[in-house]
């Protein structure tokens, strides 16, 4: 055997020594991504119903925020109702209020000099009777 076929012999047996250590890494790589693939199934199985869940909250909270807006505004369209009620009844009552503040005062005042001329008159013939009686 010369040199050149103990190199060729020796670069065989390297090149097949390189192929197995290939092959056996290749091999962990495989298993790994089985391992890989298992826990991301297991991961799919787990996420998928909490997923759903997610889901379903959004929705509802959805139909429940479009409520709160639907009554929001209904009470929006209520408090302007009550203002503008107000105002008006505010309105009614100043115009009332100037209109028979004058006729009340006065009815009240000739009620309050009716019923003192009364009371003097009443005073002045219980004052003639007691003379009189004496």
């Amino acid at each position: 055997m010369t040199a050149g076929d103990l190199a060729l012999v020796l670069a065989t047996v390297l090149c097949v020594l390189a192929f197995v250590a290939l092959v056996l890494v290749l091999l962990r790589v495989l298993v790994a991504l089985r391992e890989l693939q298992a826990a991301v199934e297991s991961l799919d199985a787990r996420v998928d119903p909490l997923l759903n869940e997610l889901r379903d909250t959004i929705t509802e909270s959805r139909e429940t925020i479009d409520e709160a807006r639907d009554d929001l505004e209904r009470f929006d369209r209520v408090l302007g109702s009550a203002e503008a009620i107000s105002s008006h009844v505010e309105g009614a009552s100043r115009v009332a209020r100037l209109a028979l503040s004058t006729p009340v005062i006065k009815t009240v005042a000739i009620g309050s000099g009716t019923s003192r001329a009364v009371r003097r008159l009443r005073r002045k013939e219980a004052r003639r009777e007691r003379k009189d009686a004496r």
